[in-house]
Order: C-alpha cells, then structure tokens, then sequence
C-alpha cells in the first residue's frame, strides 16, 4: 500500500525548507578522512567514463579532506586530455538519443500500470527522491549508497553504487522493479536484471523536461499517478513564478552574465547541456558559457577571464579558496569577491527541489525581488 502522499507533493518551496541550511557538496559530503578516502575509490572506479563523471558533476563539486585531495586530482586529468563530448559523440550516445514515448531510455518498454511495484529499488538519487515525494517509499527495499535526500532515505537499505551496480546485492533485494540511471555503464547490469526477470526504468535526467518525464512515468509504475501530477505540476508552478518575476528585471537591464565552475583540474563550467545552466536563466542570468552544448566543458581560466562574467557560482567554502588563488583572481568577479552562493543541497541535483534552487539563485540575482520570491 502506497503511503500518504509526502509535503513535497503538497508544497515544494517549504516541505525541504531546511537543506537551504545545510552544508553539502554535491550531496556526498565526507564526513570524516576513510569516508573521503572510500568516496573517491568509487570515483577512480567510474570517472574514466563520460557518462558516470557527469553523474557527479551533476551533483557539484565534491569537498574532500586533505589526505585524498590528490587521488582526486589524478583521477580526474586522467580524462583532462578528453574533454566531455556532446551528446551526438559520446560513447553513450545511443542512451543520449530521444527514446519512443512508450520505452526508456535503453529502449525497454515502459510500464503502464503498477503491477511490478511490489518491491522497489532504486539506484538513481533523483528518481528516489521523486519516489518520497509522491509518497511511494513504502515500496522501496533499496536504494543507492549515493541517494542522501529526503533523510528518511537513509532507511532504505543501501544496495551500493549506482552505476555499475552489485547486481548480485541489487536481486538479493527480491525487487520487481528497479530504477537506474541511463548511463553506458549500467547497460549490462539492466540486461542482467531483465534476464532475471525483473523489470527496469532507466533514465538520464539532464534538463528540467526531464525530470518531468521521470515523474511521469515513476507515477505510473507505481501507481501513485495523481500524486506525481502534484509533484511535477508544483515545481513547474514554481519556475514559472520565478521566470515571470525575473523577465521583467531582464527587461530593465541586461542579464546579469555568470559562470559556474563545478571542477578545478581539469576547470569545468556548468554548459547549455545541463539542468543547471537552465536554472540559471530562469533566475535571470546569462550562463557565459551557455555557447557549449556540453553539460560540463573543460575550459581555461583564462578563458573564463576573457568573457568577463560578473558573478561566479560557488559554494561559501569555495568562494574564499578562489579568492586567494592567484590563477583564479585573474578573473575580475573573482579578484573583486562577487559570488553568488550556491546551495548544492539544491541545485546539486535535478529533483524535486528544482523550484527551490530557482528561488535560491534568483533571490542573490535580484535582492530587490527578495520579497516576492519566497
């Protein structure tokens, strides 16, 4: 039996209210030095692939404590020489393709009714987050050990990785449905999956429509329908509310020209193929790097100078770091400490919290509207 439908269903802007206070990087926040050191083991395991770097970059930045920070760095110039393709040439390009409306996207039908919702597990962290949102967690028995929001998530029983999943934990599960994010590296593990009888959902989630879709179509394998039109009608409501308030200070002045770095070696900035870089204008702002269809090209500082942004997108930590660099403080946002906070409890993932990262990032955008944007 499906719970009661979760706040979130209800009002998005005040059921997560309290993560706007809550200090995260990219949602997987080390907590000590061996939980930073066991993060990033998984990191060097998935990294050399396009698809599961994303998935992390998606998420933001991760913090690490010091004794890990250069595993990290190595892992990630591994692909410095590699820069993030578009969609059209990524190796997994055939996931990255629009699927039929009645299949995922691996090309597995979808399903039209709840009957393989018995026993849920999920290992995609926007996808479980939708599950409590609709107030369908009863029926999950699993999750991935990255899927930290709503807390009552960390319930759930932690199956491991999300991409190349331990699908021999994933079936000791018993589940009849399992939900996977549609990267190249899980691909066998959903054929696995099928060939054992149980039926899958995967889906990538890189723009706003969708995260929508995946609402969508989590309402009706689980039979909570009605509850995800609530969910997704909600946050739609919400970015619209913040685009409307913002078109008008766009009309009175220029858009206000940013950049959001998410990674520092090799730099990457947030592109045109990310959900982020969509909350971004809808906030009021001109992503300079917006001319990328990447979700997150490499680039170079200097070149970030030379387009000139007035604001840098960085968490609270981050903003002194840069501050004090002096490869950073080329670039005159930088050097004159303008920032615009980011709460990656927010906008580190595209969920249920879409609208309120819209507020977050609007309400620094234009003060003025501070009132109206609640």
């Amino acid at each position: 039996m499906i719970g009661k439908a979760s706040g979130a269903a209800r009002s998005q802007e005040t059921t997560h209210a309290h993560v706007s206070d809550t200090t995260l990087e990219g949602g997987l926040a080390p907590r000590d030095v061996a939980q930073s050191c066991s993060i990033l083991r998984v990191l060097g395991r998935l990294l050399h692939s396009e698809d599961a770097r994303l998935f992390f970059l998606r998420r933001s930045a991760i913090r690490i404590n010091g004794c890990c920070l250069t595993m990290l760095v190595s892992i990630a110039c591994t692909r410095a020489d590699h820069p993030p393709a578009d969609s059209a040439t990524t190796s997994s390009d055939a996931a990255a393709r629009p699927a039929p409306a009645d299949t995922d996207d691996f090309g597995a039908p979808l399903p039209t009714d709840a009957r393989f919702a018995t026993r849920v597990v999920s290992l995609n962290p926007a996808a479980t987050e939708v599950v409590f949102a609709i107030g369908a967690d009863s029926l999950l028995v699993g999750r991935s050990r990255w899927d930290e929001f709503p807390a009552e998530a960390a319930r759930v029983p932690a199956l491991g990785d999300g991409i190349r999943p331990n699908v021999e934990a994933v079936l000791a599960a018993r589940p009849t449905l399992v939900l996977l994010y549609a990267t190249a590296d899980n691909r066998a593990a959903a054929m696995t999956l099928e060939n054992a009888g149980v039926r899958t959902i995967a889906m990538r989630v890189d723009h706003i429509e969708d995260f929508h879709r995946l609402v969508r179509h989590i309402g009706v394998a689980l039979g909570a329908e009605a509850r995800a039109r609530t969910v997704s009608d909600t946050v739609h409501a919400t970015l619209e509310r913040v685009r409307l308030l913002t078109e008008a200070a766009r009309r009175a002045s220029a858009p206000t020209r940013v950049v959001w770095p998410v990674w520092e070696s090799p730099v990457l900035v947030i592109g045109a193929g990310s959900y982020m870089d969509e909350l971004l204008t809808i906030a009021g702002a001109t992503n300079v790097f917006h001319d990328m269809s990447a979700p997150s090209p490499p680039v170079s500082i200097e070149e970030i100078a030379r387009r000139a942004p007035e604001y840098v997108v960085t968490s609270s930590a981050r903003a002194g770091e840069l501050a004090s660099n002096a490869a950073w403080r080329s670039i005159t946002a930088v050097r004159e400490k303008r920032f615009i906070i980011d709460s990656v409890a927010l906008t580190g993932r595209p969920s249920v919290v879409l609208g309120m990262a819209a507020v977050h990032l609007a309400r620094q955008l234009h003060p003025q509207l501070a009132s109206e944007l609640r």
